[in-house]
């Protein structure tokens, strides 16, 4: 064998070597971190659904589903019969206001670190003066869907994942400061965030995220600009909802608006469409937030955008 030859050789083999040790690497490295799960499309459809049942239990008790009224205890009771059936494990909490009882559905998936709690949570109750679809029959329907999803897909998070809905948030987020309340300072700790929805499909729709944890708006605005959907930071309902609780004890807590009863501006128009100069929800409050008083749209997008956060925060 000529001198060049056995060069040729020795440069073969190492490079051999080389693409094998690459491959290893490569292989290794997908089997340490493998990619999460996608998160499923939810349809609009099985929402609007639950916003019908929750219309039908206004309607049959008096026009409202608010604290202390028949029509809110049945909300609960609705949500916590598709919970239990899906697999949920649910406890029903019960506290007091003004002399009357009220009542938060927490609901936690089987699994996860319970060190590290994922949790997503809405307002159940609406005022006296209505049945309150989008505020916030909207978020509870929508993250009750997304529990669901998770059921359906048989989700194994690494991290646990836990759904709550508040009572009397209308009378300054009662419900889920009695919920916290309830929290020892060692199982506070255990959260690794807390995501809240209150009103996602206002029939003038604006596409706001919580600003108050930059991990967890990240995770929302990357999901809607692969939508090429315009968002801002929300500011209404700063200090309004019941993110404040968890907030108010360092939990870290993220969310989405689809805007209540400030009026859209021009430039806002012109990124989300509708129309300007006129509120995002018109019946914000009103006996008219019914069934009609919601942006399929809307409900659709931001409902796909919450079960996306679950999936990737959880996994």
């Amino acid at each position: 064998m000529t001198r060049s030859a056995r060069i040729r050789r020795a440069a073969l083999a190492a490079g051999a070597c080389t693409a094998v040790a690459a491959t290893l690497f490569t292989a290794a490295g997908a089997q340490a971190d493998p990619a999460p799960l996608a998160a499923p499309d939810i349809p609009v459809s099985a929402v609007k659904a639950d916003l019908d049942q929750l219309q039908s239990i206004a309607d049959a008790n008096g026009g409202n589903r608010a604290h202390g009224q028949p029509g809110y205890k049945a909300s609960i009771d609705y949500l916590k019969g598709k919970l239990d059936e899906a697999g949920f494990t649910t406890q029903v909490q019960e506290f007091d206001h003004n002399g009357t009882k009220g009542y938060n559905l927490v609901a936690d998936w089987p699994g996860g670190d319970e060190s590290k709690t994922v949790m997503a949570g809405a307002h159940l109750d609406s005022v006296e003066d209505g049945p309150g679809i989008n505020d916030n029959g909207s978020g509870s329907a929508g993250i009750l869907e997304v529990a669901l999803a998770v059921a359906k897909a048989d989700l194994k998070p690494a991290k646990h994942l836990r759904f709550g809905w508040w009572g009397a948030e209308e009378y300054g987020m009662v419900g889920s400061r009695a919920y916290v309340d309830s929290l020892a300072e060692a199982d506070r700790a255990k959260f690794d965030s807390y995501l809240n929805f209150d009103m996602i499909g206002s029939p003038n729709p604006g596409y706001f995220v919580y600003d108050d944890d930059p991990r967890l708006e990240k995770v929302f605005k990357d999901w809607y600009a692969t939508k090429n959907i315009a968002t801002e930071i929300e500011t209404e309902g700063d200090g309004r909802s019941d993110h404040a609780s968890f907030k108010d004890v360092g939990i870290p807590v993220g969310g989405l608006f689809s805007g209540a009863d400030y009026k859209k501006t021009a430039e806002q128009a012109k990124n989300w469409g509708g129309t300007a100069g006129e509120p995002f929800d018109a019946c914000y409050h009103q006996s008219c937030d019914t069934t009609k008083n919601i942006d399929e749209k809307a409900l659709e997008t931001n409902t796909d955008a919450i079960a996306h956060a679950l999936w990737e925060l959880s996994s």
